[in-house]
């Protein structure tokens, strides 16, 4: 790993990128870190279903307790749940161990700050420079200095369905629904707030193994959810992901709502409630032309980031939006919580769809979704970002802009991790934008590589 906290802190191949070393040398030096604030700080750490979860829970955990800070072990919770709960428990920073819709041998370690967002970048920075420079961060305090493990007055779980099933404002009884727990960190919290709230639950994906986490399920891979929402004849069917920060549905005929479609249906009920500040929603570079013409229709405006759920949330800490989210799936309800949470972006689509009168459907045939192509054009490293010094590229990506004006879209992404150019076309016709991403791919490579 050239460098350890990447956008949604630090992942790898468990047990080989990473280790327990690595895990117990995190804990120790992102509690040294905490302690110059917060003296002896409380770290809650929570985790996804993979079989290495327990190997790094612990080393952290070690790591934590040798420099002196406490922690509360919450188990097996989804992510969301963590940026929730270090509020609750009033702790200084939060650890989740996931690599989220990653396969089981991965795994990552994700902090949040005692707010519930994620840790600033100066501090993770702080965090890697210890590790990376290799400094003893541990005093090798003895006696009573030595941290300990702190048992929580209440289920972590109990309070964290009790907070879910507080931020839904719809009556659920009797509303059938399909849920995809992805065999992963949701697989008892999202059926609980369900049942609780009065649904008849169906629930796949909720016997996890340690192996099976996001294998042929949950929000990546929809396939069963869409068979089982028609073979049941529910009312929606909602897919979460491997630690249940995103969120995919499927309507009652079984088709697939994206986080595009979602964000749009609960932008027009916010709105009809006058809850959607300055009537703007936030989203990436990557959402869909369909997204952008729908928020028009409704009156609403967009506020366009960077790719990634962490630029989403500092435009929206910006600008007071209360609604941004990624075609992934992954949606932050800012005036409910600091994160991305799947079952609560469920709760509130389900409010959405139940209080327009409509099937799931009738609301998903009012959006459309443009045809998307992408091609990687491979160059040079050192080429890259140099594209738009390249006339003959410019003038071709011109072009192909006045061909599809209103009508589509044209996005070109340097990669951030290989000598890739992301050569990304939206329009009407997939196999005309096909050809065209085609072409410019191609002049990339000719021209960069």
């Amino acid at each position: 790993m050239s460098r350890l906290f990447g956008t949604d802190g630090v992942r790898g191949v468990a047990n080989s990128e990473l280790t327990p070393e690595l895990a117990f040398n995190l804990g120790k030096a992102g509690a040294h870190v905490l302690s110059k604030a917060h003296g002896k700080p409380v770290i809650l750490i929570g985790m996804d279903t993979r079989i290495s979860g327990d190997m790094l829970e612990n080393a952290l955990t070690a790591g934590i307790l040798a420099v002196g800070g406490n922690v509360i072990k919450a188990g097996i919770i989804p992510t969301p749940a963590v940026a929730y709960l270090v509020r609750h428990y009033n702790a200084d920073a939060g650890i989740v161990i996931s690599a989220s819709h990653n396969t089981f041998e991965y795994n990552g370690i994700k902090f949040f700050n005692g707010q519930g967002f994620k840790l600033d970048d100066d501090l993770e920075d702080e965090i890697e420079d210890i590790i990376v420079r290799d400094i003893d961060a541990n005093k090798h305090i003895t006696g009573e200095g030595i941290g300990k493990c702190l048992e929580a007055e209440e289920s972590a779980l109990d309070l964290y369905v009790e907070f879910l099933k507080k931020s839904v404002d719809a009556d659920l009884r009797g509303v059938k629904v399909v849920l995809d727990c992805a065999n992963g960190a949701s697989y008892k919290a999202a059926e609980r707030v369900y049942k609780d709230l009065g649904a008849k639950v169906k629930v796949i994906g909720n016997n996890p193994n340690g192996i099976n986490i996001n294998d042929g399920c949950g929000s990546t891979h929809p396939e069963k959810l869409q068979k089982a929402v028609v073979d049941e004849g529910a009312f929606m069917g909602l897919a979460f992901d491997g630690d249940a920060d995103r969120l995919i549905a499927v309507d009652e005929k079984g088709r697939i709502m994206d986080g595009d479609k979602l964000m749009c249906i609960c932008a027009s009920h916010l709105k009809k409630q006058g809850k959607l500040p300055d009537n703007k929603v936030t989203a990436t570079v990557m959402s869909n032309l369909g997204l952008h013409k729908y928020m028009e229709s409704i009156g609403c405006t967009v506020d366009v980031t960077g790719v990634g759920d962490r630029y989403v949330l500092e435009s929206m800490l910006k600008t007071g939006c209360v609604l941004g989210g990624e075609q992934s799936g992954h949606i932050i309800f800012l005036d409910k919580t600091t994160t991305g949470d799947g079952t609560m972006s469920s709760l509130q689509v389900m409010e959405a769809v139940l209080a327009s009168g409509k099937k799931p459907s009738e609301l998903s045939d009012e959006i459309t979704i443009y045809p998307q192509v992408l091609k990687n054009a491979k160059v040079r490293e050192d080429k890259k970002t140099k594209y738009e010094r390249d006339d003959d590229i410019m003038n071709a990506i011109s072009k192909v802009e006045d061909e599809m004006e209103g009508r589509g879209r044209v996005l070109i992404r340097p990669s951030g991790t290989e000598p890739l150019v992301r050569v990304m076309l939206e329009g009407e016709d997939v196999d005309h934008i096909t050809k065209l991403a085609d072409d410019l791919a191609a002049l990339f490579e000719e021209k960069l590589g």
